[in-house]
């Protein structure tokens, strides 16, 4: 079944929150002749759209998970995913672009570039993923795909070049320009199906002329050959122009920009021909991994379904067949029955049903060949791990999985309800690194973390229908953090002196500030004042300090412990003692140290009409929010600000009745600052009480 790696693409379809990516997907399956009927996102037909396969995705008309699927295209290979729009669901975007080898970003041709479509980018730049900018919704009043293609240049950086021009706009669209082959296209029949291509109309003949010869200037840079055809005034061939487009592309210099609209069946060809002239295949794009067996040498991987398998899971569900793992293969073919291990616990598994997926419905396969995307079942592995055959010892780059930055507290009503919870929480952990879960030891409750509360809000309600576990949900908390803020010496001795032999260490030292990683420990012991067994438990004894600070209970981040003395009793020393000597000397030097409160800070967007600018900005205002900056997009203006997440619940309620329900706003976290003195105070106060209280 190996295939030609030239003739596969893997890609992703990403954008900001409705604009259209799942009913493109839709589309793109009915084209390829994998679905034969086309559903709606909000269905009225009560079907919902194949890659919302989640009862709630059908509901609320949002994509969570990203879905996998697998299509033909004329003669190529195409595996999709569907990536969320959301930010709280940002690791499934995170996941899906690692593993990509190219993207289609879609805008909307009324919003333009929203907030999400510069996170989305963003995550794009940093897997070096080169895109094709699709403008969808053309047909909707409003529609200007000009002024998009100068949002992309201008907010996104990219050298975004229009290779297609409308005919016609919103109600009036009728198809497009193809302006590398100076043809005008359209979709007959009732869905689309029928293409025709046909002389450019007499009134838009000027302006497709005058915007090829803009392409031509801008892909010209990637093509000598192009360049010298021009300066000859010669008939240019249009393969070399497409060469010229998918160099640029590939080498992350050019963006293609093409138009349509997805749910009029207009463009939607265009845009696979392009995928498959454009983007790249698994052999145009290098990836690494890090030989474990080798200090961890950089290695670049090749593709070659004959060299030793590498393969990483980058997604997993728990199906109605077990646990269910979606893989890439990056060298090697991966079989059914055969034995593969997980580099990073080390254990054997063995293959025993592969699957291509298709949003959720699957089909049974024998092998995958490098630059795949298929399902495995019944491994036990987690999110990132990697698999080799017993040749190597790899393990690729792993994803970056930000910290959560809310927290509820969750209490189930009945004991049926307690271990249904337990069961939910446990799968969701492993599915989702951005999701976290805890017993409070002092309070006893269960709090789960997360991105926000749509994402809380979410596994809150897949706990109730998948899994049947009714749960009562506590107020919100901010993930906060304490640390310190200057130098602080600490010398301290645990004695404790009981029948028997004693406890008995000291240790001395003194911590700082650390900017940018959580915790260092420095050793600088001479003259085995400390023996070197006990030093580990010292590390220990600072690092148990840490997870909860003396202020407000919340955990320390961002200190450097550095011991440089200390002594010891020949019978009463043990790792214990030395534990609690430094869990004694970190309270000394933090109570000098300066301890402060810090709390996250969110990124937020809020998008809405001009003529209630004055009430938004006031609104952030009033929430300690401090405006980065705004900008006007035609009627509507988008107004920046970086907000504490404390003052950021209820918000969404509070816009809603300011703008008469016409903003919206989307937040993702920046950073984490000092508290206010006044909150500060405040904070200190509400968790000495419940202290006192508890």
């Amino acid at each position: 079944m190996n295939k030609d790696l030239d003739k596969v693409r893997n890609i992703g379809i990403s954008a900001h929150i409705d604009s259209g990516k799942t009913t493109l997907t839709e589309r793109i399956l009915y084209y390829t002749q994998r679905i034969h009927a086309i559903h709606e996102v909000r269905g009225k037909d009560g079907v919902g759209a194949t890659m919302d396969s989640m009862e709630l995705e059908k509901e609320r008309g949002i994509t969570i998970q990203s879905a996998a699927t697998y299509c033909s295209w004329k003669d190529i290979d195409v595996n999709i995913i569907d990536t969320p729009g959301h930010v709280d669901f940002t690791v499934e975007v995170e996941r899906a672009l690692r593993v990509l080898d190219g993207a289609v970003l879609i805008l909307c041709s009324v919003g333009g570039v929203q907030s999400q479509s510069i996170t989305v980018d963003r995550q794009m730049t940093r897997y070096n993923v080169p895109r094709i900018a699709f403008i969808n919704k053309c047909d909707r009043t409003g529609a200007n795909p000009e002024r998009v293609v100068g949002q992309l240049r201008d907010k996104l950086n990219l050298n975004a070049v229009m290779i297609q021009l409308p005919i016609g706009l919103e109600s009036e669209l009728e198809g497009m320009v193809d302006l590398v082959t100076m043809k005008a296209i359209y979709f007959d029949g009732d869905q689309g199906d029928d293409i025709r291509y046909d002389e450019i109309p007499d009134h838009l003949k000027d302006d497709a002329e005058e915007k090829r010869e803009e392409l031509l200037d801008a892909v010209s840079m990637f093509s000598e050959e192009l360049m010298e055809a021009m300066m000859e005034e010669e008939e240019i061939p249009v393969e070399l122009i497409h060469a010229a487009i998918r160099k640029g592309t590939l080498d992350l210099e050019l963006a293609p920009v093409m138009i349509g609209s997805a749910y009029k069946n207009k463009g939607v060809q265009p845009l696979l021909d392009a995928v498959e002239a454009y983007l790249p295949c698994p052999t145009d794009v290098v990836n690494t991994a890090l030989d474990l067996d080798n200090d961890e040498e950089e290695m670049t991987v090749s593709n070659n379904p004959d060299d030793p398998l590498v393969a990483l899971a980058f997604k997993l569900e728990d199906g109605r067949y077990g646990q269910l793992t979606y893989v890439r293969t990056y060298q090697g073919t991966l079989r059914k029955g055969e034995t593969i291990f997980n580099t990073r616990t080390g254990k054997k598994v063995k293959v025993g049903r592969l699957v291509r997926m298709h949003s959720n419905e699957m089909e049974e396969i024998e092998e995958a060949g490098s630059g795949d995307i298929v399902g495995l079942f019944g491994v036990d592995c987690a999110s990132g791990d990697t698999f080799c055959d017993s040749k190597v010892n790899w393990s690729m780059s792993s994803m970056h999985v930000p910290a959560p930055v809310i927290s509820l507290a969750i209490t189930p009503i009945d004991n049926k309800a307690q271990d249904n919870m337990s069961k939910a929480l446990n799968r969701f952990s492993k599915e989702d690194p951005t999701f976290k879960t805890f017993v409070d030891h002092e309070t006893s409750e269960t709090i789960i973390s997360g991105m926000g509360e749509l994402h809380l809000e979410v596994y809150i309600e897949r706990m109730k229908r998948e899994y049947n576990a009714e749960v009562e949900v506590g107020a919100p908390r901010v993930a906060y953090r304490e640390a310190i803020t200057q130098h602080a010496d600490f010398n301290y001795t645990h004695k404790k002196q009981t029948g028997g032999s004693g406890q008995f260490g000291r240790v001395g030292g003194h911590m700082e500030p650390l900017e940018e990683e959580e915790y260092e420990f420095v050793d600088q012991i001479v003259g085995g004042v400390i023996p070197r067994e006990y030093i580990p438990s010292c590390d220990k004894g600072f690092q148990a300090s840490m997870e909860k600070g003396m202020l407000i209970g919340a955990p320390i981040t961002g200190i450097r412990c550095l011991i440089n003395d200390g002594s010891y009793h020949a019978v009463d020393s043990s790792d214990m003692a030395f534990q609690q000597a430094a869990k004694g000397a970190f309270k000394e030097g933090y109570k000098n140290a300066g301890p402060v409160i810090m709390e996250p800070i969110m990124k937020v967007s809020v998008e809405g009409p001009s003529e209630f600018q004055g009430s938004i900005m006031g609104s952030l205002n009033q929430r300690r929010g401090m405006i980065v900056g705004t900008s006007e997009e035609g009627s509507y203006t988008v107004v920046e600000a970086d907000m504490p997440l404390s003052e950021m619940f209820g918000y969404s309620t509070t816009l809603r009745s300011l703008t008469q329900g016409k903003a919206e706003f989307t937040m993702e976290f920046s950073t984490y600052k000092q508290v206010p003195k006044s909150v500060s105070e405040e904070l200190i106060k509400e968790y000495a009480e419940s202290r006192k209280n508890g």
